[in-house]
Parts: C-alpha cells; structure tokens; sequence
C-alpha cells in the first residue's frame, strides 16, 4: 500500500500501527493495545466510534439499498438530509449538491460560482478569479489546490493550477485592498472560517469573518465558506460561520457530516445560485458536475443518524464545559519547554513547539511518545494537533491531555537543543 502524505521510506524502519476495532473514543490495535483517538480520525469521527444510533441507521439502509445514482433519479435519505441541512445552515442557504470528499465540496463550490457569472454575461462573464488565504488548505483535487496556499502541500503543483489573489489572514484590510482594485474580476473569496485547520489551527481575530462578508457584498463577490474541519460542532457552535452571524453564499461540509462513518460531502448555496442555472434544455445551463456515489443512500443515512444524536444527546450543548477544561488542560502544556504557542477554538487545538531543526521531525516524535504512552495524535509538521471526538468524557480529555503533555517533555528532552530563533 501507499499511504497518504506519508513518506513510505520511513516505514522501512517504522512499521505502521494496525488498528483492529474501535469503542468510543478508543482505538484497539491488533495486539489488543487500546489508544485515545486524539485527532477523531483525521478530524471526522464526532459522537466516537461504534455509536448505536448511527450503526442501526446504516443496518436499517442497507436493507433496503446500499447505492442508487443521483443523476436523473433520488432517494429519500438525501432528500431528508438536504431538509435537515437547509435547516441547520445560516439563513439563505437553501440548495444541497452532493459530493464525495471536502476537496470536492470546495470544487464544486468553486466551478458554480465561475459557472454562475459566466452564464450571466455582460460585464458579469469577467469575474474569473478568487481570492483565497495564506495558509489556506481547501483539499487536494486540483481546483481546491488552486486557492489552497500551503507550499509544502501545494507549490510542485503550481503548473497545473489556476492562478489566484492571496490575501493575508485575519488581514481586512489586505482584502479590502486587494478587492478595491480588482474585485471586478473576483468570481469568489475562498476561507476557512475562524480557523484556518491544516495551518496549525490558526485563529482569525473576532469579528474578521464579518468583515470578509461585508468586503464581498460591497465589491458584489461571491463567499465560500470552507467548514469542511470547523464545521459539526468542532469550535463550539454546529458551524463556525454562527459564530459572527455570517450566512456565505457556499457552505462546504464533509468530515464529520456522517459523524465519521462514510464519504459524503454537501456544498450549500443560496436559491440565487440555483436560478443561474435554470434554463431551457438547448441552453445548456446545467451545471456539468457529478460523482457515482453523489447523495450515497449508505453515507445520507449514517448523517441523518449522526443529526439526530446532536439533538438527542445535547452534544454542543454538553460541549462547552469540555471546551473550558480543555483551555485549562493546556495551560500547563503551554509552559513546558520546546512549546512555543497552544492556539484552541473550541474541541480544536494545536500546540506549535520552538523551532528545532526539520530534520529532527519533534511533531512526529512527539506522536511516537504519544503512541506510547496510549494516544493517537497526528502533527502538522512541527505543531502537534488535538482534536477528539466531541463526545470525549472529561476523564478521557484529562488523560489526553496528560499523555500529549508527557509526549512533549519527553521528546525535547531527547532532542538537540532547538536552534536559535
């Protein structure tokens, strides 16, 4: 096998941890070692793993049937879904187009809004080009590498990509800047909002997102919001836009949308996107995207389930006491050495340490000691990232936290001394 971002020479050395079954928000390898499932599985898995509502729910739809296409035909469960959807979502926001991953939530969102204004015409059909973030990370299909702006991840494919505006983040002024002279031509702003995820959880400063969305309205340029890692309760609020009373022209969901359990992604946009794309058949006005497993009935029932709990269990509300003792957890992680900055919004936290060498790898030291010591945690380079299940117990986040912190000291203890500033 090849594994995603994982250089596999490593492995020669380090063989891979194999993981045999799951409880809650424990992981079990297949030599009966259980883990604290640190990151929700790469940042979906939301009610913990083997919950008894959302299995029954995928049992109960499998019966029936595991996949039927969306193109010229539907299914209950995806209508039902895009209903709850609509609902939840900030006001507007009231047509759901199905796809596979959050890369492809974005991509969709991306060729409606060119697609949008090129079949509006006039001076309309000029607006080309979107502004994206510094920092920003929007998947890995081609178009979300575009507006994506890490160069670890994204420049050796600069040559296939489209080019973009760049704008700083959390930076209004950068993007009033930028929008003054050439938001004529601006199809789109692209972000991540309150928290740009894969940049090492870096927070944008209150009332930025407000400003984002004013700056688009008064320059007439669509906004994608990216809540593919911050959406589904993640930074205390079902979807991080609610946080400054912000309604986007796209909202783009996946990961924790099934609660972890099967591929599905929604992209949401407002009935004046939708109407753009109405038109006589001999128009061709549609818009020219799809998947096979688009609206899968498997996936469409495991996040039906998945909103159902929410409500049931209370989970955002819950959420918050968890979220305050997480803030005083990292405070002495905060001080330990070798740590340079904790950065959290709500069950979402990276802890950046100081800066030693790249070759020594200290993130992915640290998530080895972790291992260890019972944790799965995963770095972004040298920032160690945080991000359980919310439905974590307070004992559990504790002990997560505890783990984290032991993991650090041990892993600077053992380095070289970091290099200078």
């Amino acid at each position: 096998m090849w594994h995603p971002f994982t250089q596999q020479r490593g492995w020669e050395e380090e063989a891979p941890l194999f993981i045999e079954h799951a409880e809650g928000a424990d992981l079990f390898d297949t030599e009966g070692r259980h883990y604290i499932d640190g990151v929700s599985s790469l940042w979906c898995t939301v009610h913990g793993h083997r919950h008894p509502s959302i299995d029954r729910a995928v049992r109960e739809q499998l019966g029936r049937v595991a996949h039927t296409t969306m193109l010229g035909l539907s299914h209950p469960p995806a209508v039902e879904l895009a209903r709850r959807l609509v609902g939840l979502a900030p006001p507007g926001l009231a047509r759901v187009f199905y796809s596979d991953s959050g890369s492809t939530a974005v991509e969709v969102a991306l060729k409606m809004a060119f697609q949008f204004w090129q079949q509006q015409g006039g001076e309309a059909a000029r607006r080309t080009r979107f502004v994206s973030l510094r920092g920003a990370y929007h998947g890995d299909t081609v178009g979300s590498v575009s507006v994506g702006g890490i160069d670890l991840f994204h420049s050796i494919y600069r040559p296939l990509l489209f080019d973009t505006l760049t704008a700083e983040p959390g930076d209004a002024a950068d993007l009033e800047r930028i929008l003054d002279s050439h938001g004529h031509e601006v199809a789109a702003v692209v972000v991540e909002p309150i928290v740009q995820g894969a940049a090492g959880i870096l927070l944008h400063p209150p009332g930025y997102l407000r400003d984002v969305r004013d700056l688009c309205d008064r320059h007439g340029v669509l906004l994608i919001c990216d809540e593919v890692a911050v959406g589904f309760g993640r930074t205390g609020r079902m979807f991080a836009c609610e946080h400054e009373g912000v309604s986007p022209d796209f909202l783009c969901l996946a990961k924790g949308i099934t609660g972890g359990y099967l591929p599905l992604a929604a992209t949401l946009t407002s009935e004046r996107i939708y109407e753009g794309f109405l038109g006589r058949f001999e128009e061709f006005r549609a818009f020219f995207h799809g998947h096979t497993y688009t609206g899968n009935p498997l996936a469409c029932a495991a996040a039906l389930a998945s909103l159902d709990v929410f409500e049931e269990e209370q989970t955002l509300e819950r959420l918050q006491p968890k979220i305050a003792l997480l803030e005083d957890l990292l405070g002495p992680v905060a001080a330990l050495p070798g740590v340079a900055e904790v950065r959290q919004r709500g069950l979402m936290c990276g802890i950046a340490l100081a800066g030693f060498p790249i070759e020594e790898r200290m993130g992915h030291r640290v998530t080895l000691e972790a291992r260890d010591r019972g944790a799965i945690v995963r770095p972004l380079g040298d920032v160690v990232i945080l991000m359980p299940p919310l439905s974590i117990s307070a004992e559990k986040l504790t002990r997560l936290v505890e783990i984290v912190g032991a993991a650090i000291a041990a892993a600077v203890a053992a380095a070289p001394l970091p290099v200078a500033a």
